[in-house]
């Protein structure tokens, strides 16, 4: 897949007393378009559920460039920055941007836990094929 971009909407409660976007509403962003990515490729949370795995993050970072406000058109992309070749770990990068303009970068590093014994794990093939059709950013490097 060559891109995944999501729009978003700016609401009220999303402001700080400034006017102008939280700062966890970026992570909160980065969430929802991830989520809405392993959905899209059919990795369902019942499906995630019934094999017993699930995404953690170790490291959730934004670099922020431009306010965001009320009214401005927003939307996020989503490209795989560096994996392992059994998608056990990796990192994913979102470019927010408002209307042509980068807005804020989030960058997060994760991996796959196991559910039942609650340690980290390689992704059944159903998590591989997902991370398979991932955008991978310009940069991407598989990783030892």
């Amino acid at each position: 897949m060559e891109k995944f971009v999501k729009p978003v909407q700016v609401r009220w409660s999303d402001l700080d007393p400034n006017f102008h976007l939280r700062h966890s509403v970026y992570y909160d962003w980065g969430a929802l378009v991830r989520i809405e990515f392993l959905y899209q490729f059919g990795l369902t949370t019942a499906i995630m559920q019934q094999l017993n795995f699930g995404p953690i993050l170790f490291r959730e970072e934004c670099v922020f460039k431009k306010e965001i406000v009320m009214g401005d058109e927003i939307t996020i992309d989503l490209q795989l920055l560096k994996s392992k070749q059994d998608f056990s770990r990796w990192s994913i990068l979102h470019t927010i941007f408002k209307n042509t303009q980068v807005a804020a970068l989030v960058t997060v590093d994760g991996a796959w836990l196991d559910t039942v014994k609650r340690k980290l794990t390689i992704p059944p093939d159903e998590g591989k094929r997902v991370f398979t059709e991932m955008p991978r950013h310009k940069s991407f490097e598989w990783i030892g």
